[in-house]
């Protein structure tokens, strides 16, 4: 039993081979993706980097603008915004994984469990040694929607468990639901923004976190590949050579010299 839209996951994690095609550089960033060490790599170093560059006191002109952009849209996407970001919440990693234990798929349902609930507990972590304030005491003007958000901006768990949970599912997803988590993961992060709650590099760092966690749990838990039925290679060691009888041209005595042939000729 599998959930619609989904496939078998891949059992490799070679990268796929080049297309030549129009979309060659896609399909080689996808194969390279593949590749959780490539994945661990890329969100470790993008983790660094913002935790490096965001401040405690300051916002930098360029981030300060990104954000303003995305935190003065329209109060009417409100409702929207706040749905889709229930897909970053603590809740949403025992959901999806019980989703995925249901549909028959006990090793993915692992995987999105300590995913999702590792990305979750490391930004805890995370927070504490950055400390970064949340938007409204670094920018005069942040429209805060909801419920005010509490604690230290840097980094988010919402945008982290929802690239974490993305990252682990994608293999095992067909072309729609490939297509859906492609669309919603970058909207958690910028529902954080919109909301009020989080700066643009918070959402950076957390969605480097995500991927990297992900990755360690993927290098932690590889997933065994298909093996045919134990009772093929026994049917297939087992099995004698018959005789047919002798062949045109060919005595009794040649047709009952091959090793291990058994036949009414051959008595």
């Amino acid at each position: 039993m599998r959930l619609t839209g989904t496939r078998a996951c891949a059992t490799s994690t070679a990268p796929a081979p080049p297309q030549l095609t129009a979309g060659t550089r896609v399909g080689s960033l996808t194969g390279l993706l593949a590749e959780p060490q490539v994945r661990l790599g890329i969100g470790t170093a993008a983790l660094l980097v913002t935790a490096l560059a965001v401040r405690r006191d300051r916002v930098s002109l360029g981030e300060a603008k990104v954000f303003r952009a995305v935190n003065g849209l329209p109060d009417a996407l409100h409702a929207p915004a706040w749905a889709i970001m229930q897909l970053g919440t603590l809740g949403a990693a025992p959901a999806i994984a019980g989703a995925a234990w249901l549909a028959g798929d006990s090793e993915l349902a692992g995987r999105l469990l300590a995913s999702g609930t590792g990305t979750w507990v490391l930004s805890k972590l995370v927070k504490q040694m950055v400390r970064r304030p949340r938007p409204a005491a670094l920018l005069a003007g942040t429209r805060c929607r909801g419920r005010d958000a509490a604690g230290l901006g840097y980094l988010s768990g919402h945008a982290g468990v929802a690239v974490a949970l993305g990252a682990a599912a994608f293999p095992c997803l067909g072309t729609t639901g490939r297509a859906l988590t492609v669309a919603a993961v970058p909207v958690v992060g910028l529902a954080r923004v919109y909301v009020g709650a989080h700066l643009p590099l918070d959402i950076a760092g957390s969605a480097a976190l995500g991927l990297a966690v992900e990755a360690l749990v993927s290098l932690a838990t590889p997933r065994q590949p298909s093996r045919l039925p134990d009772t093929a290679p026994r049917a297939l060691s087992g099995r004698k050579t018959a005789s047919r009888g002798p062949q045109a041209g060919q005595s009794s005595a040649e047709a009952c010299s091959g090793i291990g042939a058994e036949s009414k000729y051959c008595s």
